[in-house]
């Protein structure tokens, strides 16, 4: 196939103002192979039965121990003030109980999580195994607000 090049004697043909889409199907056609395929691989996960959650209240018993920290770091074993060596020989103590009593954590909002830590370590070193934290629901993503 020759190429003539320099004038001739021919009107040069008007450009064509249609856009060949042809290629741009072909391309997307691919793409939505692709994504069509890698979706089924991504969605495919191992079948299991998850449990039904539902939120329960706390069933305080007269058994289980309430231990709260105040903003201050004051630690409170059941209402009455401690102090951390005191709290660790209250832990002791409470764990050779059969049953074992749970241990309530409750914590003012604006407490140091520091204070947190030294209260759970202590528990953990006395030996209780429940240990659970006391918190109050959000009312404003109750309501929706």
């Amino acid at each position: 196939m020759a190429m003539s090049i320099g004038p001739s004697n021919q009107e040069e043909p008007a450009a064509i103002a249609a856009i060949n889409t042809t290629p741009l199907v072909d391309v997307m056609l691919v793409l939505l192979i692709i994504f069509l395929i890698t979706i089924r691989v991504i969605t495919n996960t191992v079948n299991v039965n998850l449990p039904k959650a539902v939120n329960i209240p706390t069933q305080t018993k007269p058994e289980n121990i309430t231990i709260a920290v105040d903003k201050n770091g004051t630690i409170y074993w059941n209402n009455k003030p401690t102090d951390r060596k005191e709290l660790l020989e209250l832990v002791k103590q409470a764990a050779v109980v059969k049953p074992q009593p749970e241990v309530h954590i409750r914590a003012d909002r604006d407490t140091r999580f520091e204070a947190v830590g030294r209260v759970m370590y202590a528990i953990q070193r006395g030996g209780i195994v429940k240990v659970g934290f006391l918190t109050e629901p959000d009312r404003a993503l109750a309501t929706g607000r």
